[in-house]
């Protein structure tokens, strides 16, 4: 178990300027993911240090984002203003993790610029959207598709603040629970809305904030 990405959430129309401004405060630029074709959904992507990387996710006009449930989490985020959607860990044992959580995990897919298809398993979206503390959890068919493959990045993330319950989301996580919020560095702050507030990342140009 171990973090995987960050998403950002907004407008299909907010997508372009957003990806500008975290890209100018971070002092890299994001690449096109592509197109989810199975969430109705769209991405561009920036590799980070560490097997990581962040999300700038948005809805498509697509039936899809209104049906599949990564769709909807995507869209409930970014009609409510955009920003950060949730956290998500990357997992090896699939079949464990389906029995504790009582369903199965969902096919997704997407093709990059290039024609490549990228695929993968993915389950908690729907305890995301209840509670936004909560991550949600990915397996990839093959790790030498994950998207940090192939770069080299001085960035990481060093911090990820969170209006939550702390023994909540360890217990969520299950047996490696402890040890793991505490490898990631999850903070815990007091707000109005629960879930991820702030992500701290390092840079060449020392640490940067991003609400």
């Amino acid at each position: 178990m171990q973090l995987d990405h960050v998403s950002y959430a907004v407008k299909a129309n907010e997508l372009v300027v957003t990806v500008q401004r975290l890209g100018q405060l971070l002092g890299a630029a994001f690449i096109d993911g592509g197109k989810h074709p199975r969430f109705g959904t769209q991405n561009f992507i920036l590799p980070l240090s560490g097997g990581t990387y962040i999300e700038v996710v948005s809805p498509l006009d697509h039936p899809a984002a209104e049906t599949a449930v990564f769709g909807r989490a995507v869209r409930q985020r970014a009609d409510a203003g955009g920003g950060w959607m949730g956290w998500v860990v990357q997992v090896s044992d699939l079949e464990t993790l389906e029995g504790r959580l009582g369903r199965a995990a969902v096919p997704g897919h997407r093709v990059r610029p290039d024609g490549t298809d990228v695929v993968w398993q993915q389950i908690g979206l729907l305890d995301l959207m209840e509670d936004p503390q909560l991550p949600y959890f990915i397996s990839w068919d093959d790790l030498n598709q994950h998207p940090s493959v192939g770069f080299t990045s001085p960035i990481k993330i060093s911090e990820i603040s969170i209006c939550g319950n702390r023994d909540k989301v360890v217990k969520y996580l299950g047996e490696s629970g402890e040890s793991f919020v505490d490898a990631v560095n999850l903070t815990w702050v007091e707000d109005d809305e629960p879930g991820i507030q702030s992500v701290t990342f390092q840079t060449n140009n020392g640490a940067v904030v991003i609400e």
